[in-house]
């Protein structure tokens, strides 16, 4: 079942988002799913967070939507992993939008066209998500991995570390090269020790990649332009 959560200072503004996910659901996806109301940053955060897509405007009461979404991504699992799509008036708060992972970021007034494209993208993000998975052999044993889980990947001698967004890691024997190519397209080869999972970057440089919770990997020299213009792609993707 897929889960939503509205979270608006505005009533009315809560009930048209709500009604747009209702319209959307019962035309094009058919299958279970429910929708949560809040009207504050805080209640929101006080609930269990475990949903899917989270629509959230950015100017409430504090916390506002991207102190909201800052509190969230801090959170367990769940907070980590799930679609922000913020909706809001102001076109300046983009950039801040990018720096929690949001998904997409819609303007007021609300088009329904443009809000079915977002939910067409949303979807198909969680699909793609859930189902991609990579095995890895640790001797006479296998693990499966799921691709959205893994943060960032290093090779130290012969091994390789996968990091996980839980704070596992899992090494075994593997090139890099090897790996980059079983991985998808939210995977860049930031370094030839490492492949970052672009869904967890938050910025670039100085020589590094910022990660959540303020994690830092390098960025090769040659690499860094190329990182940045991936990121902005795959933020358009998305």
């Amino acid at each position: 079942m897929l889960k939503f959560a509205v979270c608006d200072d505005e009533p009315l503004m809560v009930r048209e988002i709500a009604a747009y996910i209702n319209n959307y659901m019962q035309a094009r996806q058919p299958a279970a799913y429910a929708v949560d109301s809040f009207f504050d940053g805080s209640s929101f955060l006080a609930s269990d967070l475990d949903y899917d897509i989270i629509f959230l405007d950015v100017k409430m009461q504090r916390p506002d939507g991207l102190e909201t979404a800052r509190l969230l991504r801090r959170q367990g699992r769940r907070g980590r992993q799930s679609l922000l799509i913020f909706v809001t008036a102001f076109k300046e708060y983009v950039f801040d939008a990018f720096e929690v992972q949001a998904h997409d970021y819609l303007l007021k007034p609300l088009q329904v066209g443009r809000f079915k494209r977002t939910m067409d993208r949303a979807v198909k993000e969680l699909a793609r998500g859930r189902d991609k998975t990579i095995t890895v052999q640790r001797g006479a044993d296998f693990e499966v991995v799921p691709l959205a889980k893994i943060v960032y990947c290093e090779v130290q001698g012969r091994k390789i570390f996968i990091h996980q967004s839980d704070g596992s890691v899992i090494d075994y024997y593997d090139k890099m090269d090897l790996l980059a190519q079983r991985v998808d397209d939210r995977f860049f080869r930031c370094h030839r020790s490492y492949l970052v999972n672009l869904d967890f970057v938050r910025g670039c440089g100085g020589g590094t990649a910022r990660l959540w919770q303020n994690k830092e990997i390098p960025v090769s020299r040659l690499r860094e332009g190329d990182l940045r213009q991936a990121l902005l792609r795959h933020m358009k993707e998305r």
